[in-house]
């Protein structure tokens, strides 16, 4: 079927320990040579590059294993590749293996690893030290059970760790990270080593003060690498510096005891559990420096219609710059409908990406109140806000809202404005 579609090459699979051929296939060691001998045959007769996967070979008997390779590459496979399929390699053991069949095997050897010790991409990174000349990855490591080889931080550990350049374009990791979590539907772990939201973000006085004087000092690699951003965060371990670059960066400059009484404010909301976000931030500044609470954008007006007979709709009315849009968008459900017409809305004038959405009930009840926090971006500036109602789609409303309001205030013309 491959060949009659057009394609260009196979990737062939057969187990080849005892414990697959025995009890998955209830078969022997024999029948697993004939297979590979029929199976790459007709794929060579069908003009395929092949490539030939042992599976569960980091579990085979190693003459066998390597009896297998053989048999496949006489019969014309192009690679052959080693499958730790349950992930129990040690990198002392791929060595070894690696080694052996890289002297003994005349075809490229690849090496494919599986996450279920957490070992995948340090045993992907010793086989290919070891002779393999291709390693198996995937997009966020993502792959059965605990998963596969990160092809992030593959590729960001060849470059920084062992200087291999590679024919990948770098900078577009984190996007492609990204893409990949909202289409699949599995979301990153916060602390995901080069792609999670943490990775380059700062929050502990003493690592931003680090961080803003050199960021080499707690950054193993710049984010730009990887087409990410730094962050600095606000909570109750943060540092006067920190606090002072984050509002630096809204267009707040404050005195020292500005500064102080800021800084007060929110380790008093965080000891209290409260997870500070950027728009709470630039509330509390605006209090503190006596500044009017003015905002770009706001809700005139907001019709949802959903059902299980009608498509999600939502048509809003928004006051942005003083002037009135209004929009329709239609969405998976109310919230997302909603939040699309006010993205469409406000987009025309100021593109703005939804790069995060989190919901959670505050107390029980299907009148429980929930929260909503989102991560919105406009260019290379991120922000965090939140929204607190009994009606989800009001609390996701006020949390886009507050994000984008925090992303278009502009202070400089606040101030003028005060001045005349």
């Amino acid at each position: 079927s491959a060949a009659d579609a057009g394609a260009d090459g196979v990737t062939l699979t057969l187990p080849t320990s005892d414990l697959h051929i025995t009890y998955k296939l209830k078969k022997d060691r024999d029948y697993i040579l004939r297979s590979t001998e029929e199976c790459v045959t007709y794929a060579k007769s069908r003009g395929l590059t092949v490539e030939f996967l042992a599976e569960d070979g980091s579990r085979s008997d190693l003459d066998f294993l390597e009896k297998v390779f053989t048999k496949a590459i006489e019969c014309g496979a192009d690679r052959v590749c080693l499958c730790d399929t349950v992930g129990v390699l040690t990198a002392e053991k791929t060595s070894e293996v690696v080694r052996r069949l890289s002297a003994n095997l005349k075809v490229p050897l690849a090496i494919h690893c599986h996450n279920d010790f957490g070992l995948a991409v340090s045993n992907s990174i010793v086989a290919l030290k070891s002779g393999a000349q291709e390693a198996h990855v995937t997009v966020n490591g993502l792959g059965e059970r605990a998963g596969n080889a990160a092809l992030e931080e593959l590729v960001v550990s060849l470059n920084v760790l062992y200087g291999c350049k590679l024919n990948i374009r770098m900078e577009l990791i984190y996007e492609t990270s990204k893409l990949v979590s909202r289409l699949t539907g599995i979301f990153l772990q916060p602390n995901k080593a080069i792609v999670g939201d943490n990775a380059f973000t700062h929050e502990s006085g003493i690592h931003t003060h680090g961080v803003l004087s050199n960021p080499a000092t707690y950054e193993p690699i710049s984010p730009e690498l990887v087409g990410a951003s730094r962050r600095i965060v606000v909570g109750k371990h943060a540092g006067s510096h920190g606090i002072e670059a984050v509002l630096r960066s809204m267009g707040l400059t404050v005195t020292k005891e500005q500064l102080s009484e800021i800084l007060q404010r929110v380790k008093a909301l965080g000891d209290k559990g409260k997870q500070i976000t950027d728009a709470d931030l630039q509330a509390i500044a605006e209090a503190v420096l006596g500044l009017p609470k003015v905002r770009p954008i706001r809700l005139k007006e907001l019709t949802v219609v959903t059902g299980n007979r009608v498509t999600p709709t939502a048509s809003v009315k928004l006051a942005l710059n003083g002037k009135v849009i209004t929009e329709s968008a239609t969405g998976v459900g109310p919230v997302d409908a909603a939040i699309n017409a006010i993205r469409k809305a406000v987009s025309a004038v100021e593109p703005i990406q939804l790069e995060e959405y989190h919901v959670k009930a505050i107390n029980g009840g299907t009148d429980a109140v929930v929260e909503v926090l989102v991560r919105l971006r406009k260019g290379s500036k991120v922000v965090t806000a939140m929204g607190a109602r009994g009606d989800i789609v009001m609390a996701s409303v006020e949390a886009v809202l507050n994000g984008m309001n925090t992303l278009l205030v502009d202070y400089e013309k606040i101030k003028g404005g005060s001045k005349s």
